[in-house]
């Protein structure tokens, strides 16, 4: 599967206003090393390339808020204005759905992407291991 930057770009405008061509592909090809893009069939192929354009928009989003000098993690649980304080937290979150949970895109990657996560067992067959990152 090839990333198409124009249907990205269609989809995630104000990311597209930002990311060129260029950029975008490198985040597609950072993307592809968390999820394969390679499908076993036509529905898939397009659960993939939606969960994988998500991807590129989290990750994308990641270097925006770099750039700009933010690299706060974390839901704000707290915040003063006097002497300013922010506070940010992880809670509750494993490593990996902490890490998605930095941005709507990922946050959305994550949810869409729980059944890949979950095993299935049929007992008395033996079954292929289906591994996800």
């Amino acid at each position: 599967m090839a990333f198409d930057y124009a249907a990205w770009a269609q989809r995630f405008p104000a990311l597209a206003a930002q990311a060129d061509a260029t950029q975008a592909a490198a985040y597609f090809s950072e993307a592809t090393l968390l999820l394969s893009p390679r499908a076993r069939s036509p529905r898939d192929a397009a659960r993939r390339r939606m969960l994988l354009n998500l991807l590129v928009a989290h990750i994308a989003q990641l270097d925006q808020q770099v750039a700009q000098g933010n690299t706060l993690v974390g839901r704000i649980s707290d915040a003063t204005q006097g002497s300013i304080t922010v506070r940010a937290q992880m809670e509750g979150e494993g490593a990996s759905a902490a890490w998605f949970s930095q941005t709507p895109y990922g946050a959305q990657f994550w949810a869409m992407s729980r059944r890949m996560r979950l095993a299935r067992y049929v007992p008395g067959r033996p079954q292929p291991a289906l591994v996800w990152p």
